[in-house]
């Protein structure tokens, strides 16, 4: 075992180990934008999921995504051995243990869109078929070799095949669920359903702050030349133009700075430079979280007046942020950084980089979100419903689907749960 071979493999289990933590990160964003009676079940479901998730994707989904087949998805390495991959600079476990990560990250945000109604079966089937036929094709389209990956598209850590995958089942799963209780009038007017602790959802930008450095860092698959360095340094900056963007178009237009806009200004900015962080200029990573601020308060604004209720803005912040950083690539990839495909329209490619970019965004999103609604279709005829009853809603998921309160200090009746 050579240096080199060594050093790479420790490097991206570094990453995968980070990634993984983002799941805490996720588990405190989810909580403290919602309501304190259904804290215990965020918690407990999203260490759940995950653990079903990592099972299939080991069983099925890696080798649907990385295993040899053709241009649509890979017919080999199912239930994944662990053995060494040959051709590889680093560890083949550690490379799988890398995809996993991102494919639990994935199914996490999808689950934005389940938020506060869906009964607990809701959440374990479609953890198993997710991980199977929504998210394994995709990411072999991309990253495995599939036919996006032969006509030059460009994800460096995943605007595409992580965050659009998601936020497009989140898409589906919020449609099928219908709003929360509470959420609108009949006039069609928004009513603010306050999370329950905004220090929770600050804490947990900062743990995904860090953990995308895992996330995108991780994914140059090795310590050659420290490339690393570059593409940390590239998501700090789009994070943190994102945050600063969001709060000046918040203060702006609302007379205020608002808290939740530059958390979710930050989280816009990290998903908007994770396809680009490794194709693209210093300076064009702060053009491109600048731009990722402004769109996720207009996007937010956007689906609360149509009706579409996102508790944790999943659709805004991993849908319209991972579209935007996934054409980012077409006007800002450099000659000297694309490696795969061509360069963008500033820098000479003309509109072909944005065409290619543009058509990995339809396709994906669009598979994405049509395989996610056909199988919440299904389950929502064999579960008989994927949403709790009314009752169940209105004193919390954590007594109607666990029996136990998440703050049992707090919470000491039914009056208590209906007041928060």
């Amino acid at each position: 075992m050579n240096t080199a071979f060594l050093l790479n493999s420790i490097w991206v289990m570094v990453g995968a180990i980070l990634v993984i933590l983002m799941i805490g990160g996720f588990i405190l964003l989810e909580t403290g934008a919602t309501r304190m009676k259904n804290a215990g079940h965020i918690a407990g479901k999203t260490i759940l999921t995950f653990s079903i998730g990592s099972i299939i994707f080991w069983a099925v989904g890696y080798g649907v995504a990385f295993g040899k087949g053709n241009p649509l998805f890979g017919l080999t390495d199912f239930f994944y051995s662990g053995y060494e991959l040959k051709g590889m600079s680093l560890s083949g476990s550690v490379f799988f243990m890398f995809q996993l990560a991102f494919a639990g990250i994935s199914l996490t945000i999808a689950f934005g869109g389940f938020a506060e109604r869906a009964k607990l079966a809701a959440y374990l089937l479609f953890s198993v078929l997710f991980s199977f036929f929504v998210y394994p094709p995709i990411a072999h389209w991309i990253w495995g070799g599939g036919w996006l990956a032969q006509h030059g598209k460009q994800d460096f850590a995943g605007s595409t095949v992580v965050h659009l995958t998601g936020a497009a089942a989140a898409l589906a799963a919020t449609l099928l669920l219908k709003p929360r209780i509470g959420k609108y009038n009949k006039d069609g007017s928004a009513n603010n359903i306050a999370g329950h602790n905004q220090v929770f959802t600050a804490l947990s930008v900062l743990l995904l702050w860090v953990g995308w450095f895992g996330f995108n860092a991780g994914s140059t698959l090795g310590v050659d030349k420290a490339f690393f360095g570059f593409v940390a340094l590239n998501t700090n900056l789009g994070a943190a133009a994102g945050s600063v963007a969001a709060m000046l178009i918040s203060w702006i237009v609302l007379g205020k700075a608002d808290v939740s806009m530059i958390l979710n200004g930050a989280l816009a900015g990290l998903v908007a430079i994770t396809a680009s962080c490794g194709f693209v200029d210093t300076w064009a990573a702060v053009v491109i979280g600048f731009i990722a601020g402004i769109l996720v308060f207009y996007s937010i604004r956007f689906f609360e007046r149509k009706r579409i209720d996102d508790p944790i803005a999943a659709l805004s912040v991993h849908g319209t942020a991972g579209v935007w950083g996934t054409l980012s690539n077409g006007f800002f990839a450099t000659k000297e950084l694309a490696t795969v495909g061509k360069p963008g329209l500033f820098y000479g490619g003309g509109l072909h980089q944005l065409g290619i970019q543009a058509m990995g965004v339809m396709t994906c999103g669009l598979f994405a979100f049509l395989a996610s609604f056909i199988i919440l279709y299904a389950m929502k005829r064999v579960l008989k419903g994927l949403r709790v009853t009314e009752e169940e809603e209105i004193i919390g998921l954590d007594i109607s689907e666990h029996g136990s309160y998440g703050y049992p200090e707090l919470l000491l009746s039914k009056q208590t749960v209906k007041a928060q």
